[in-house]
């Protein structure tokens, strides 16, 4: 592998973990230890291989001047039937404990899911997004404004809820918010368990 290819390589990685994040030049030039010109030039020739090749299902884009991958627009139609049709019950343990962290405490930053989690979210986050259960909600007031995250119409549909205040109350809620990961979604799962009994669609 070339400099020129691992470099490539190093930009797609990034902006891959960062998902709907994104990173800036300036920050994939820190990142890379190149300087903004290359970034540029090496962000052209990604955007050309993915745009070239059809066989690829994602691209480049930019927004307000933050990098990312994502999926092409003649895809549009096959990403709407996995959102018309996603399955709760498909859902890692991971996209539970995040999909129940965000619904209880939304907005919510993935810091702050990070942070109740003890684990690292992207992967989950990007699940949840591509089924369509949460979306960007802003930006929070902070340092960096980090994206804050919330639930959509789909989740409120596929859970049988009207409205977020319909959720159900999480058993024995402590006011402490430090309250152990664990707890809480064991709680959410009980939550939503006993509303199967009661007939909900989970």
């Amino acid at each position: 592998m070339d400099v020129e290819d691992r470099l490539l390589g190093m930009i797609e990685s990034f902006l891959f973990l960062m998902g709907d994040e994104g990173l800036s030049r300036p920050q994939l030039a820190a990142l890379t230890g190149r300087d903004e010109d290359e970034i540029e030039k090496a962000l052209d020739r990604l955007l050309t291989s993915y745009e070239e090749r059809l066989n690829s299902g994602i691209t480049l884009r930019v927004f307000g001047g933050s990098y990312r991958l994502v999926t092409k627009v003649e895809f549009a139609d096959d990403m709407k039937r996995l959102l018309e049709n996603p399955s709760p019950k498909s859902m890692t343990q991971a996209s539970l404990e995040v999909l129940a962290i965000i619904a209880y405490k939304q907005p919510v930053t993935r810091v702050e899911i990070d942070d109740l989690r003890g684990v690292k979210s992207e992967g989950p986050i990007h699940t949840l997004i591509a089924k369509g259960y949460i979306m960007e909600k802003g930006r929070s007031e902070g340092t960096g404004r980090a994206i804050l995250y919330g639930t959509t119409d789909l989740f409120l549909d596929r859970f049988g809820l009207q409205s977020i205040a319909d959720l159900p109350p999480l058993l024995h809620q402590e006011e402490d918010e430090t309250e152990d990961a664990d707890l809480f979604m064991t709680r959410f799962q009980e939550a939503f368990s006993m509303e199967e009994e009661g007939g909900t669609d989970f």
